[in-house]
């Protein structure tokens, strides 16, 4: 009976601190919870069936068109008429026209010089129609909304062009406020029909999902009841019915069960239609994804080529979709969505009455069903019934998200498993949990699960310490090799997939014995690719000299290995192709430890310094050299090797240069010294833009050393007979950028 109680004590701790956790609702439950709605929102989309809602769009092509953007309000109001004409029910402007047109002729003219003493110019000032006067006659001769920006600071007054009356208790207590917001000209606010808060309601992880139909500003209005603004979508809504007021019920009005409780709204009413939100305003996007269709270049409405019947009794939202006016919002479906386009969508669900709602009691349900099912296989657990107790998990699974699935496309309704499924999988695997830890079989396990791709070094340290195994890492200094074989294709080409599988191994247990030779640890296998590292996880002060090292016998190696193989292929009467090698090496402070996921993780090293050193093993083949390395590298590796510098390099991704060296067989002596003064003076001179005493030096040091160096020398040739054509300027700095990796 102890033994049963004591089996019972955790699975009940963890029911109880769930059902606490999930009463108290954290902000990190609701994310989760909107993830999933998300991901339900994938599964089955909002079905487009064309209601009659457009964007007409300022995108990149109306700006190439017309020009930047703002445009003149001339144009604006040209494009407001031409909507109008095309029978469009209402217009709304997702843009804040806040300050006057500076192109207005009474704008610009005093800012001509000498426009003082020309009164011709005066008198042209007042003939000239004022730009803004123009837009605010003909957003009074259309059902014309503009919008209105939620701002952190008070403004003023934003003048009310409808009416609103509500049922039940005060509803500003739950609505999203602020304190102001940024509005329109008041000569535009005047003649404009309706105006309408655009602000789309972003969630804590920048994705849109629920839109306030209605907001409170506080802008100083002496009456309260002026703090109430609707949203855009309400007010083109509205002015398209000719209705005169909005309509808010709060839960606790007549007809309306709340318990007693004040829970604040549950629907609005705009003209004809009934919208249902949630207590603080709000509407839930339901998203059908992008659609083309909705969309309708500005250039061509201002051009006249849109079909006359092409708006006809449409609702109009004006707005832009071009990525240098940054109105960009993430949907559920879409992560890079014009803002307007999530206006559209809001009036198409109201128009078709579909909606997705989360109602009342769900939370309550949801928390029920997970104490009772968590319950349940607290005392499957207990009692030892564990593949009942697997059966019920699963069931309870498959009822828990094919129930929501099924209530998401039925019904519309929000419902979420996730929360109690986590739950219940975390009971149920919480004693196998335990079972694990700290046994000896683990040990076995991790040898057997890593001895295969791990350094023997690192698999028995991990065996030793399987905490090790957790994901994280430690920064550490690290020197850095990619190898990669040159031509691949034409020697892959000769293979099938079989026989290409087995020249790769040969090939790469070759350089993978000489770097674990050296004590590296080899990184990963990229294809005909090794990466691999020294100084991690043993610490090796000559971590550098180690990585030199393991070139030098990668190439003797790779060199060893070409001989024979040519030997092979022309015994069996076929025709090789030469294997060869680039290799790259870089030392920097890295990020060494497991990285990767909970279920599935490598050692390995992240940072800068290790894309630098990929990019170096990429240029090592237009530099002509075998080994590319670089100058931390070369430092750290210190005398004893025969470094020859090569150039100021920019490779791809960077914005700094490095200095980089190719790395010589063989020990620095008298000779080579010699040699190497001639090289660099030749380095010298074409950073100095002498060109031909670069040629001549280079010429000098091949006569002097040849074999070897002949490929980097050739390709300088080659890159000075470009600087000459187009010369650098007296601004060059010798760095070369390189444009491939």
């Amino acid at each position: 009976m102890r033994g049963l109680l004591a089996t019972m004590l955790v699975p009940l701790a963890i029911v109880a601190g769930a059902a606490v956790l999930r009463v108290a609702d954290p902000p990190v439950l609701e994310s989760l919870r909107l993830l999933f709605y998300d991901a339900l929102q994938r599964l089955s989309p909002r079905p487009w069936n064309d209601p009659g809602v457009r964007i007409v769009d300022i995108d990149d092509e109306s700006l190439a068109r017309i020009g930047q953007w703002p445009w003149p309000r001339t144009v604006v109001a040209a494009l407001t008429g031409k909507i109008a004409e095309r029978g469009a029910a209402a217009v709304a402007f997702d843009i804040v026209f806040a300050e006057p047109d500076r192109t207005s002729p009474n704008a610009v003219l005093p800012l001509w010089a000498g426009a003082a003493e020309r009164p011709e110019l005066l008198a042209l000032e007042r003939d000239l129609p004022d730009h803004d006067r123009v837009l605010a006659e003909t957003l009074a001769e259309t059902p014309s909304v503009l919008g209105i920006a939620p701002a952190a600071g008070a403004t003023r007054e934003v003048p009310r062009k409808w009416g609103l009356a509500y049922g039940g208790p005060d509803p500003r207590p739950y609505l999203q406020t602020y304190p102001g917001a940024i509005a329109n000209l008041p000569e535009l606010e005047r003649a404009a029909k309706g105006i309408g808060n655009f602000g789309t309601g972003v969630e804590r992880d920048g994705v849109v999902r629920r839109v306030p139909l209605f907001v409170r500003i506080r802008n100083g209005g002496a009456d309260p009841s002026r703090e109430i603004y609707p949203s855009l979508v309400a007010e083109i809504l509205r002015v398209a019915q000719n209705a005169p007021i909005h309509r808010l019920t709060s839960a606790g009005a007549s007809g309306e069960f709340a318990f007693g409780e004040e829970t604040g709204l549950v629907s609005a009413r705009i003209g004809q239609l009934p919208v249902p939100t949630d207590k603080a305003g709000r509407l839930w996007l339901y998203d059908t994804g992008p659609r083309p269709a909705r969309f309708i270049p500005a250039w061509r409405v201002l051009s006249g080529e849109l079909p006359d019947d092409a708006l006809d009794g449409a609702l109009v939202f004006v707005g832009t979709s071009a990525a240098g006016l940054k109105d960009l919002r993430a949907t559920p479906l879409n992560p890079i969505a014009a803002g307007v386009e999530i206006h559209a969508q809001l009036a198409e669900q109201v128009l078709e009455g579909t909606y997705l709602n989360r109602p009342d009691w769900a939370e309550g349900a949801e928390l029920i069903a997970l104490v009772v099912v968590c319950l349940v296989l607290a005392g499957l657990l207990a009692l030892r019934r564990a593949k009942i107790g697997a059966a019920v998990l699963v069931a309870a699974l498959v009822l828990w998200f094919g129930g929501a699935h099924w209530a998401f496309r039925a019904h519309g309704l929000l419902l979420d498993p996730v929360y109690g499924a986590a739950t219940a999988l975390l009971l149920y695997m919480t004693q196998t949990l335990i079972a694990f830890l700290g046994s000896e079989n683990e040990r076995r396990q991790v040898r057997g699960a890593f001895g295969r791709y791990l350094s023997p070094v690192l698999v028995e340290r991990l065996a030793r310490d399987p905490s090790k195994l957790a994901l994280g890492g430690e920064m550490r200094p690290v020197t850095l090799m990619f190898m990669d074989i040159r031509g691949f294709t034409p020697i892959s080409e000769q293979f099938d997939a079989h026989g290409l599988t087995s020249f790769l191994n040969r090939f790469l247990t070759e350089m993978t014995d000489a770097v674990l030779a050296t004590g590296g640890t080899v990184d990963k296998y990229m294809g005909d690719a090794i990466m691999a590292f020294w100084n991690a996880p043993l610490d090796m002060p000559d971590h550098a000299k180690r990585a030199c090292e393991t070139a030098l016998e990668m190439q003797a190696r790779a060199a060893a290995f070409d001989r024979k193989w040519t030997e092979e292929r022309e015994a069996e009467g076929l025709k090789p192709v030469p294997v060869k090698i680039g290799i790259g090496l870089n030392t920097d402070i890295c990020c060494v430890g497991n990285m990767g996921a909970q279920q599935r993780f490598d050692y390995s090293a992240i940072g800068d310094g290790v894309n630098l050193a990929s990019r170096l093993e990429g240029q090592s083949k237009p530099y002509g050299v075998k080994v590319l390395v670089s100058e931390a590298t070369r430092d750290a590796a210190g005398e004893g090797y025969r470094f020859v510098e090569l150039d100021l390099l920019r490779v791809k991704g960077k914005t700094k240069p490095v200095k980089v060296f190719t790395l010589l067989d063989g020990a620095p002596d008298s000779q080579f010294e010699a040699w190497r003064a001639i090289h660099d003076a030749a380095i010298a001179a074409y950073r100095a833009q002498d060109w031909d005493g670069a040629l001549g030096g280079f010429a000098r040091a091949r006569a002097a050393m040849p074999g070897p160096m002949d490929g980097f020398y050739a390709a300088m040739e080659a890159r000075m007979a470009e600087l000459r054509a187009d010369p650098p300027g007296a601004h060059w700095n010798g760095v070369y950028v390189a444009h491939e990796k």
